[in-house]
């Protein structure tokens, strides 16, 4: 009997021993899906499941610029729980199908809201849970990736209801267009006393987009209100109007009883809407939360840092979180979205929500580490949008084209997809869509070919700097997948026009500026303003040269005045940005905004590796943080987090296409990225600690390493980057002329 006892206890103690080191090394127990809430993070803490279609959070019921995915920690009320949302963008969109439990129907169709405490809300990977003050329930979420699962925990209650309201969306009439989103047709159908069917259409960033919806209850409802545009309908069992929202009515409730709904969303039918739903067999909300929380896990898991800092753990994991919302997938169950021509297609593991501008930069990067398996499958949508819509992405929701932004930034991720030998793709075809895209009439890429740049006396908007900046690095990078084909005339080409950026930068001032189409630079010239610019000014836009820093560096008078430049853009007075308590001014640079990410990695291409750690540090250390104003800026579907992703590890990809990462200053003591051909690539930080910010030395495989940069291939074979850390400058390490990054660009 002793025995067995003893060998009891040590089967407990073993069990317990287990279980503390789970919760130990579970990787999701660092997230804080608030980060990015308040301020201009735009994100939401909703749940959902790596790049899952449904993206299930609360809404405020407000709408404006603060808004854009919906919630801001700033408010107090919730006005409903949807299930289509954007992840920092600077847009308003989404907020598809709206459900929201409450105590008493109401007898008009009136917005209804429930204060909460952010005291009574949590969060984490695949879960959110907040209290309805107003009336007393507990609402919890969870997902799959085309189901929404809700979980409603009443009081006693004479009069439970749910209502789900189509008209609902993030938007209003005074910011319909590129900033909100208008219903144009909504229906809703009852079909059973637990299941009811519809569709919201509407207009918004990308012009029309249409959801269908199917929802189930888990407890039957005995009375159904239809509103159709704030009319009640008397027929109980279909309505179609521009609005419309239900109030579905149960018996009465115990306390604590719960309702529970899953609502599953298509793009295609309604057929693609209930099928969605068989997604979830049964009502078992604690093991759909846990599968969702599983499958984050088996994300996050891909790049481990050890650090003793638990606050930068937390702000790391959530910038991982963060980057695998977008693109998500929007095939529907039956493997049918709606396409850009607006049919239906059939496709499988097809992609959407591309903020481009942002996500190459560092985003895609990321995702050639860390989801190379994914990254074929998202190349093949950018393929079947072009096949439908004639063009590549450039700002893509839905398969539907917002067209705000320069560029077309489809092509850096497929050209470094290519030139880093990752397969599942047609090279070929995605080479000639590639080309056609560059060669098309849009966003004044025609007066780009004709003049070399484009002329701000031409541009509507006069935006002509930055799109010849942006215009320039695709075409070089279209002439190195050109060169890799051996498709020699147009690897010339496109690197004529890559040299494009040449024409907008005024050697005398050492800035990039207007030029009209006479061939004269704009007058009055002041860099601070943004005329000639989108999103930048001067001072942020003239380093905006990826593919030819070493041009850059020559053409502003060499090294010495190259720095000065750089120590100027750093070192000048922060420049007011609203009452943001984060605003992400470093001196004149704004990191809040892309084109300033890749800047103060340029020091380390003329020699000074420690200037490139101080101002990493800076910003790592304080525009990034794990409270809700932890972004400095919108996260824009990743890309601010997959910066801290990169620069906390200790290198980033300057040139998202060239296929080398400089090296910066780490706040991970460790970090081991599990990489898609099963090797390991570790980074550890000897002696670091908040003081010993600059590299001193560095050991690569055991071998010591004197380059400031490390390639993809050394990465992709697994190994181990040792980076000696100290309080002081290394006159030596990473200032050879050899050393320096950037050799390989053609």
């Amino acid at each position: 009997m002793k025995l067995l006892k003893l060998l009891l206890l040590i089967l407990i103690i073993s069990l317990l021993s287990c279980s503390l080191e789970k919760s130990k090394t579970d990787l999701i127990s660092y997230v804080n899906p608030f980060i990015g809430t308040d301020e201009d993070g735009h994100t939401f803490p909703g749940a959902t499941v790596p790049f899952g279609f449904v993206q299930l959070s609360p809404d405020n019921g407000e709408h404006g610029y603060n808004w854009c995915s919906g919630y801001h920690y700033s408010s107090n009320k919730i006005a409903g729980f949807s299930h289509t949302h954007y992840s920092g963008t600077g847009a308003e969109d989404l907020c598809d199908i709206s459900v929201f439990p409450l105590i008493n129907t109401p007898a008009s169709p009136k917005l209804v809201k429930s204060e909460f405490s952010h005291q009574e809300e949590s969060a984490e990977p695949g879960y959110y849970s907040v209290m309805l003050k107003s009336f007393n329930i507990k609402a919890e979420l969870t997902a799959t990736r085309y189901c929404g699962l809700h979980r409603y925990t009443f009081p006693e209650s004479k009069n439970p209801a749910i209502k789900i309201d189509l008209g609902i969306g993030n938007g209003d009439e005074a910011r319909v267009g590129h900033n909100g989103d208008l219903p144009l047709e909504c229906q809703f159908i009852k079909i059973n006393d637990s299941t009811v069917a519809g569709f919201r259409r509407s207009v918004g960033f990308v012009g029309e987009r249409c959801i269908f919806f199917a929802a189930q209850t888990s407890k039957p409802f005995n009375d159904l209100s239809i509103f159709a545009d704030s009319t009640l309908v008397h027929s109980k069992l279909q309505a179609t109007a521009v609005t419309v929202s239900s109030f579905l009515s149960f018996p009465e409730t115990k306390n604590g009883e719960q309702i529970l709904v899953k609502v599953s969303i298509s793009t295609a039918n309604i057929e693609g809407a209930l099928a969605g739903l068989k997604e979830l067999e049964n009502w078992n909300f604690d093991a759909v939360r846990t599968i969702a929380a599983q499958a984050w896990e088996n994300e996050l898991k891909k790049i481990k840092v050890t650090s003793d800092d638990q606050s930068f753990k937390e702000t790391f994991y959530t910038a991982a979180y963060h980057c695998y919302f977008a693109p998500f997938q929007f095939d529907d169950v039956l493997g049918n979205y709606i396409g850009a021509d607006k049919n239906i297609h059939r496709g499988k593991n097809i992609y959407t929500l591309n903020s481009l501008w942002d996500t190459y930069r560092a985003a895609a990067p990321l995702f050639t580490l860390t989801q190379t398996e994914r990254l074929p499958d998202i190349i093949n949508s950018f393929l079947e949008f072009y096949r439908q819509h004639g063009l590549l992405p450039s700002w893509e929701l839905y398969f539907g084209e917002a067209n705000v932004m320069p560029g077309y930034h489809a092509v850096p991720i497929i050209s470094d997809a290519i030139l880093k030998d990752i397969k599942g793709f047609d090279y070929a075809a995605a080479f000639d869509a590639m080309k056609e895209t560059a060669n098309q009439d849009i966003r004044e890429s025609d007066f780009y070919r004709q003049y070399g740049y484009v002329p701000d006396d031409l541009d509507p908007r006069q935006r002509g700097v930055t799109k010849t900046l942006e215009y320039a690095f695709d075409d070089w990078c279209i002439a190195q997948v050109a060169k890799m084909m051996n498709k020699s005339d147009d690897f010339n080409e496109f690197m004529k026009r890559s040299n494009y950026w040449k024409n907008v930068f005024d050697s005398a001032s050492g800035f990039a500026r207007s030029k009209n189409s006479a061939g004269n630079w704009m007058l009055p010239f002041n860099p601070k303003e943004s005329i000639g610019f989108q999103e930048g000014n001067a001072w942020i836009y003239t380093w905006y040269v990826p593919q030819d820093i070493a041009g850059l560096i020559q053409s502003m008078g060499g090294t010495i005045r190259f720095q000065q430049k750089l120590d100027s853009l750093y070192q000048a007075p922060d420049a007011p940005y609203r009452s943001i308590k984060n605003h992400g001014y470093y001196g004149l640079s704004e990191f809040s905004n892309e084109p300033s990410h890749h800047v103060p990695y340029l020091y380390s291409y003329i020699g000074k590796p420690a200037q490139t750690a101080e101002k990493v540090n800076y910003i790592l250390t304080n525009f990034y943080s794990n409270k809700p104003n932890g972004l400095c800026g919108n996260d824009d579907c990743g890309q601010m987090s997959a910066w801290y992703i990169f620069s906390s590890i200790g290198f980033y990809p300057v040139n998202p296409a060239i296929g080398e990462y400089v090296l910066g200053s780490p706040l991970s003591e460790k970090t081991e990225i599990t990489l898609s051909n099963g090797k390991y690539f570790v980074v550890k930080a000897e002696n670091l600690t908040k003081e010993n910010i600059y590299i001193q030395s560095a050991k690569l495989n055991g071998i010591p390493y004197s380059q400031s940069f490390i390639k993809h291939a050394d990465i992709m074979n697994g190994g181990k980057l040792v980076l000696f850390m100290g309080s002081n400058p290394s006159k030596t390490w990473g200032t050879a002329a050899e050393d320096l990054p950037g050799k390989t660009n053609n």
